[in-house]
């Protein structure tokens, strides 16, 4: 008797240290907050003509999933897939397809390219993904030095540039809507110069009506295409989806996905249910890739 309770009682405590060690390193959900899983993801993105995938610019599960889900989507599309990032401003397009095309060895795209901190470890995976298969990968964020115009003195700063500048920038003036949730919430911010507190938000829609406006611009009619941006670029339904179809000259089938981070990720806290189509939750401890 005493041998069977205490086979009992160390099966107990083996069954409930293991349970104590599963440790779910995301989990993903629907825009309602149901449970989902990749296999879901992947079905709906590959039903659609754009995906935005919304990212946390340090998370690692977001930076592997883009890959995975650009990788199936290249199984599912071929030649026809684009991507494209935020994290390449307009004018290094030359340079990613000089790169591309041989012209240039990656030392020298690496070196004149302005490209962030974490390319090597977060994008690099995506961009040799794209240049090992042939596929396009387009520049679409508008140059930093010209967002900074827009921050000080609106969307009229940008009017006196050259007219090569002004082909890296979506036509003006951008369509915007100051009334757009986020964009409100930015202009109720406190501590704002007086002088920048208007142009704040401004500065934002300029960035997602360029990206916008780049993927329009490379979405041939047989086309499927991939962005990476800020998850607060596309959450919401807003950002650069809203100048999507601002900008689309018929109906575009917009697919998006976010990422956030929780303390549990048992169930999606109330207040990420909406930000996307589907949802990456990914716990609070995870490692950052910087």
């Amino acid at each position: 008797m005493k041998t069977t309770f205490f086979t009992l009682l160390f099966a107990f405590l083996f069954t409930t240290t293991l349970m104590a060690q599963h440790k779910d390193a995301y989990r993903i959900f629907t825009r309602t907050g149901e449970p989902a899983d990749y296999g879901a993801m992947f079905h709906d993105a590959a039903d659609a003509r754009v995906v935005l995938f919304g990212e946390l610019h340090n998370n690692p599960i977001a930076h592997w999933l883009q890959f995975e889900l650009s990788k199936d989507l290249h199984g599912v599309h071929d030649s026809l897939l684009i991507l494209g990032a935020e994290m390449f401003e307009a004018d290094d397009q030359i340079l990613l397809d000089e790169y591309f095309n041989g012209t240039i060895l990656e030392r020298h795209f690496k070196a004149e390219a302005k490209l962030w901190n974490n390319y090597d470890t977060d994008y690099r995976p995506l961009v040799e993904l794209a240049r090992e298969n042939g596929l396009p990968f387009i520049a679409t964020n508008i140059p930093r030095r010209y967002a900074a115009l827009v921050h000080r003195g609106g969307f009229e700063a940008l009017e006196a540039l050259t007219e090569q500048a002004l082909s890296y920038i979506a036509p003006l003036p951008p369509p915007y809507d100051p009334e757009l949730p986020g964009y409100k919430a930015m202009l109720e911010m406190e501590g704002l110069p007086a002088h920048t507190s208007e142009n704040f938000p401004k500065a934002q829609a300029i960035k997602d009506a360029n990206m916008a406006w780049f993927i329009i611009q490379n979405l041939p009619q047989d086309g499927f295409f991939i962005h990476f941006n800020g998850a607060y670029h596309s959450n919401n339904d807003e950002g650069i989806q809203w100048y999507l179809h601002q900008y689309a000259e018929e109906p575009l089938h917009v697919f998006t996905i976010s990422t956030v981070e929780q303390e549990s990720v048992d169930e999606l806290n109330e207040e990420h249910h909406g930000l996307a189509d589907f949802i990456i939750a990914v716990p609070a401890s995870m490692t950052k890739t910087y």
